[in-house]
Parts: structure tokens; sequence; C-alpha cells
């Protein structure tokens, strides 16, 4: 390699005397011992010896030193106190687990067993068995949510849902059409005796028809048929269809009812339309023999689009209409 000139002088250092003096661990680890002079031999080849403690030592590594150092550091006590910690870490990860398994006894649940026992929460879809709170929905006038009325009286007999009416200041009037919807809401008597859910219906300007669930924070849930999705799950349980074998049947009929409030033109209601008569096929209702929420959802969606008309219904589906209208009273 090329020798390179030095650029600062040699210069004699005085270490300080104020400060301790450390014994060299590496020495004493290699096998010296208290009066022993060990000789170590420097990078230049120069030899000295290490009991001088105003020398700056600079040692070449040496791996039989280095192993005798780690002998000798696996002999000491830090070994012993190592292994006590992981002990005492395996108890108390024993002691979580015992909690654990208390904690899913009390539910219930048996996650490593073969078998799960069915509470009434998992019969209800997985929704825990809580007092619920009061939802607000907010609807404009011209989208009037014809289902509010719809399950109140299909549930009359079953479920309580109590709809009080208010009016945005963003409104003006709301019209013939929602005050006679708010008459029929509260011709229907509410029953003291059964479940009941509050229902703060808003008239309010808005696009969609939303509904707030949490009242801590706004979190909507938007469209009508995602409003009478909601209400099954916590409504009663003939209604509640989740565990169903005609669960995708029903979220398949609700589904056209979403897509049928959104068609701009005549012809796309119609190609809905008869998306729903294939549907129904022979059955008396969409849920099949009994009326579910997937019957609610059309009977509020034809409502809603006065451009069908009975021209544009099947036999099917005006016998089915017939059959609704009976248990909605619409």
């Amino acid at each position: 390699m090329y020798e390179l000139k030095t650029l600062l002088p040699q210069f004699d250092i005085k270490l300080p005397t104020c400060m301790y003096d450390l014994k060299n661990v590496s020495l004493a680890a290699g096998g010296a011992t208290a009066g022993d002079t060990a000789h170590i031999q420097y990078n230049n080849g120069v030899t000295e010896s290490a009991s001088n403690p105003k020398k700056s030592v600079t040692c070449a590594l040496d791996l039989d030193i280095l192993g005798r150092q780690i002998q000798q550091l696996l002999k000491q006590e830090d070994t012993a106190a190592v292994v006590k910690r992981q002990d005492k870490v395996l108890q108390q990860l024993e002691e979580l687990k015992a909690q654990l398994d208390k904690i899913r006894a009390s539910l219930g649940v048996r996650v490593c067993g073969k078998t799960i026992q069915h509470t009434t929460a998992y019969q209800n879809g997985g929704l825990k068995e809580v007092p619920l709170q009061d939802v607000v929905v907010n609807g404009h006038p011209n989208f009037i949510p014809y289902a509010l009325l719809a399950l109140k009286n299909a549930w009359r007999d079953l479920y309580t849902i109590d709809v009080k009416t208010f009016t945005h200041s963003t409104m003006a009037d709301i019209g013939p059409a929602a005050r006679e919807f708010e008459a029929n809401l509260a011709k229907v008597p509410v029953n003291t005796a059964l479940p009941k859910i509050n229902v703060t219906l808003i008239w309010k300007n808005c696009e969609h028809t939303e509904m707030i669930s949490s009242p801590t924070m706004y979190v909507p849930i938007y469209g009508e048929v995602n409003i009478i999705r909601y209400l099954g799950r916590v409504g009663p349980t003939e209604y509640r269809y989740e565990n169903s074998p005609l669960c995708n049947e029903i979220d398949a009929v609700l589904d056209i009812c979403y897509q049928l409030l959104r068609c701009t033109t005549h012809k796309s209601q119609v190609a809905m339309v008869r998306l729903l008569d294939k549907r129904l096929q022979q059955q008396q209702y969409f849920g099949g023999q009994q009326m579910s929420v997937a019957d609610i959802g059309v009977y509020s969606s034809l409502i809603r689009m006065p451009a069908i008309t009975d021209k544009d219904l099947t036999p099917a589906l005006l016998a089915w209409r017939k059959r609704a209208k009976l248990v909605t009273q619409i």
C-alpha cells in the first residue's frame, strides 16, 4: 500500500492521574491473575508489559482468549438469572392462558373444542342482545320511506316501532304525501308491552335516505334497503333471515330493490321488475311461503315508483301485491 505522509506531528500525551485505573478484563479472563505481568504484542511487533497503566494498549484479536472469556461468562451466575427470568415469564403466560379460558367459559364459547355453543347472539347473526339505542332517519319528502310504515303494520303483534317525525329548517313544506304518511304512522298504536325501538324521522333536504344508529358518532346507513336490513336484524325473530336457508335469496331481492330505486328511465325500471318476477316464481312471498323483509323492500320500492303501473307488473306480481297489502296495510 502507499505510505501516506503524517499530517500531525508526534506528541507525548500524558494521561491524567485523577481517574481510576480499570482492570484489563481481557487479560483477567484470559488467565492473568493479580500480581502477574502479562505481555502484549502490539500490531507493530513491540512487546510491552500489561502492568503499566500509563500506556494506551491496542492488542490484536486472539481467538483463544475470546474463547476463554465466553466459557467463563457461561459459568457465571448470569446464566442462572436468565433461566430464572425465563421460568417466570413462562409462569405468567400460563396464568394469562388460564384467565383467557375463564373468559371464554363465561361467554359460553369453546374455541379449542370441536363444538360451539349457539348463544342468542350467534342466532342473531352475531348481534349482541343489548338495549337498542334510538335511531334517527333523515329523509326527503320526495323519497318517503314507506318501509317504516310497512314494518310497523307487519310487526304490530310482534314488535313496536315508535316513529316520531320532525321537519328540518331546510324544508319549507313537506307536501301532502309526507303529511299523509305521518297520519298513517300515527294511526298504528304503540304497544308498550312489546319490545320497542324508537325511530326519529326528520324531513330534511338530503340526497339519500340515511339512518344514524350510533348516538356518539356520525356513522350513517345509506339507502332504505339497508335500513330494512338493519331493522330486520334487531326486529322480531320471525323476520331475522341471516340463519335462514333463503338468506342469499332475500339479499338478492333487496339488492334489486336498491337498483330499482336508482333507475333513471322507465325501460330500466321495467327490466328490474322482470328480475323481481323471476325471483318470485311460484312462491307466495319473496322469502318463501311467509312474508319477510324482502317483501317489505319490494312493496315500499314499488310505491315509491309511480311510473310503474299495473301494466308493467306480471300476474304473479299483482297477486303478490294483494297478499302483501293485507299485511302492510298501505
